[in-house]
């Protein structure tokens, strides 16, 4: 399938590779969708696969995982690990897309629920931009179909005025479809896809026609339930998933390797400095996160209150990312507590006032007293509690 071409603005300064008076086709993305940025590793797999494949799957299952969990192939292709985790749970995930039943990937903010949904369509698809994005005002058009209101006054109601939704781009064309936040779209968009998952088919009735899934057509979607707004899946639809439940990371040093590596990815494009000048304040980040979401020190010796947020390895990762931005830019490019602390600070205090409480009495009773954190004590004291 050709890859949607991408516009760039007036005056936005990328390199273009078209003609005068065409579309310019941008040639560098700030954030290149999966099958762009690891379209060597996928390339590298589908050669190396010489297991069965479903229909229209660009790679064999036990590929597909491979390419989320890492490995290293036959001909010394490495693999980067795109999701740190229990294998079973990708294997799940994956075996899912095989049969007849969508996945709906659940779990907490933070857990990596849309960036593992992105990589399973890229490997499956080769395309992972067929995607709903959900929201309170997400229309039932936008899991169905809409219409070129022009063609459909001048001319009627016929296929060509029909615009297609991602989920029916999808099923014509055998891929895999993404619907992201499934839980935050109203409940009578949401049962839209009941026929669709069931059935198999998208009835157009405005033309007495439907459109018929072929082979390889799935659907993946996302959805938690700790964000306010929330609207229950019917028992109707949630019949028509496979869940597979994301966790937080298991071990300290997992969620480390996590941050540490999303933020070395997203340091190169932004061209900050390396990671490894900054693995010990990584490891102190996420040390208080996790304390604090936990509602214990690491050592299991002093219980502390938690904030409202959730605190989620995503949160850990842009307050590194932020803080090595500061480092590169006003200061000698090292990652330092003083670089991390405004973040760490805005990451907990949600509430003004509980978290704000919460904040102080771990940082007076915890990061007070630890040996080896007292420039991080005094950074935290220096942005305000």
């Amino acid at each position: 399938m050709p890859v949607p071409e991408t516009i760039a603005q007036p005056g936005s300064g990328v390199e273009t590779d078209t003609g005068p008076g065409q579309p310019q086709a941008v040639t560098e993305a700030l954030r290149p969708h999966a099958e762009h940025a690891f379209a060597d590793e996928l390339a590298a797999l589908a050669a190396a696969d010489d297991r069965p494949r479903p229909a229209r799957w660009r790679l064999s299952p036990w590929a597909v995982a491979t390419y989320l969990l890492g490995g290293t192939l036959s001909d010394g292709t490495v693999i980067t690990p795109k999701y740190v985790g229990p294998r079973r749970i990708v294997e799940v995930a994956v075996t899912t897309l095989a049969t007849d039943r969508a996945l709906l990937l659940l779990g907490v903010p933070g857990t990596a629920k849309t960036w593992v949904s992105e990589h399973l369509a890229a490997a499956v698809s080769g395309d992972s931009t067929l995607l709903v994005q959900g929201t309170a005002g997400t229309p039932e058009e936008a899991v169905r179909y809409g219409w070129n209101y022009a063609r459909l006054l001048a001319h009627g109601p016929s296929r060509d005025a029909l615009v297609p939704s991602p989920v029916m781009r999808a099923m014509s064309q055998g891929m895999t479809a993404r619907v992201e936040e499934l839980t935050r779209i109203p409940a009578d968009v949401q049962d839209t896809l009941i026929t669709i998952l069931s059935e198999k088919t998208l009835p157009v009735p405005e033309l007495g026609q439907e459109v018929q899934a072929v082979p390889g057509f799935n659907l993946i979607a996302t959805a938690n339930d700790r964000d306010r707004g929330v609207n229950e899946l019917s028992s109707a639809l949630r019949r028509r998933f496979n869940t597979v439940v994301l966790p937080l990371p298991a071990t300290p040093e997992a969620e480390v390797d996590i941050v540490a590596r999303r933020v070395e990815q997203l340091g190169r494009s932004l061209e900050l400095p390396a990671v490894p000048d900054g693995v010990d304040e990584i490891r102190r980040v996420v040390t208080v996160f996790r304390e604090l979401r936990d509602g214990v020190t690491t050592d299991g010796r002093t219980r502390v209150k938690s904030p409202s947020g959730t605190l989620s390895t995503a949160e850990a990762i842009s307050v590194v990312t932020g803080g090595l931005a500061l480092a590169a830019h006003f200061g000698d490019g090292v990652l330092r507590p003083s670089d991390i602390a405004a973040g760490v600070l805005g990451a907990v205090v949600r509430d003004p006032a509980a978290d704000r409480v919460v904040w102080q009495e771990y940082l007076e009773t915890v990061v007070r007293e630890r040996d080896g954190w007292k420039d991080f004590y005094r950074a935290c004291r220096e942005v305000g509690v």
